[in-house]
């Protein structure tokens, strides 16, 4: 048997023992120390058969609305395999969905998913993880970006994604990479999430917080 074979192998007992003890409930996550959550997730490649990936869809669809967040990648159930979901039913305040460009993001699936920039413009705006629960920092991320690899079916994905869509996109890629949002924080923005920080993160932009913690919004 190929090591390939093998990590495959593992890979499916891993996801099988997540379901089998999570039942009809969420899964725990993962938080930030866990090793999951910093090395290069395996490619989807069929690891999976059609009703174990929709049972593990299914999980992180539930951990995801449980926690509650608007992203999980498979690595934050511990489990090292390149797959995201997404949700996001957005904000009630039309101002502030204006200035984030935080339109509802119906549920989709993300296989195989990568990204990269489309034009030069950033923006900057607090981001949390469901990894690193209780804090919250500014991350300039791309404002648009292009995004590829394929949906729960195979599909190819080949689409432009803009505005708050496109922060959770590149979130959740990033966990794929091993990477956290922290690691493209300013880190002087970190805000424990208790009054004075969760009134930083309502603001539309962190303008207040940028001036009171001395920090430069970095986006372009």
């Amino acid at each position: 048997m190929s090591r390939a074979t093998e990590r495959d192998a593992a890979l499916r007992e891993h996801a099988l023992r997540l379901l089998d003890a999570a039942g009809a409930g969420p899964a725990p996550i993962v938080r930030a120390g866990h090793p999951a959550l910093r090395g290069v997730a395996v490619p989807f490649d069929g690891q999976l058969e059609g009703e174990e990936l929709d049972g593990l869809l299914a999980l992180m669809h539930r951990t995801m609305r449980a926690a509650p967040g608007v992203g999980l990648a498979a690595p934050q159930i511990g489990l090292p395999l390149a797959i995201a979901v997404l949700e996001d039913p957005g904000v009630t305040s039309e101002h502030v969905a204006a200035v984030r460009e935080r339109a509802p993001l119906p549920y989709r699936v993300l296989v195989n998913p990568a990204y990269a920039p489309e034009g030069d413009d950033r923006a900057a705006f607090y981001e949390g993880c469901l990894s690193v629960p209780a804090y919250q920092a500014v991350v300039a991320r791309w404002r648009a970006v292009r995004l590829t690899g394929a949906d729960e079916t195979g599909t190819p994905l080949d689409e432009v994604v803009t505005g708050w869509s496109a922060r959770i996109v590149q979130h959740e890629t990033d966990h794929l990479g091993g990477t956290l949002y922290l690691d493209r924080a300013e880190l002087r923005s970190l805000a424990a999430a208790d009054e004075i920080g969760m009134r930083w993160a309502s603001e539309p932009r962190p303008d207040g917080a940028a001036e009171a913690l001395g920090f430069a919004l970095g986006a372009d």
